[in-house]
């Protein structure tokens, strides 16, 4: 909440607005996390999926590093 109510000063008068949106695409966030655990289950169900998963994440992992490591600040 204090992340959101800092961000939410640089939207004047609109802060209520981006409030309720916030809120919203949090809801929907959460919803969808939950119900796309559901479908997902029997596609992780098996562990080459699993294997899948973990290098794509490996991957992703290593490419911000790397774009950490040699972006200039």
């Amino acid at each position: 909440m204090l992340l959101i109510g800092s961000i939410s000063t640089k939207f004047g008068d609109e802060n209520i607005i981006f409030g309720i949106g916030a809120s919203l695409a949090s809801l929907f966030f959460f919803f969808s996390l939950g119900y796309g655990a559901r479908v997902l289950a029997l596609v992780f169900a098996k562990e080459f999926s699993w294997k899948i998963l973990e290098i794509f994440v490996g991957i992703i992992m290593l490419l911000v590093a790397f774009s950490l490591l040699f972006t200039k600040v």
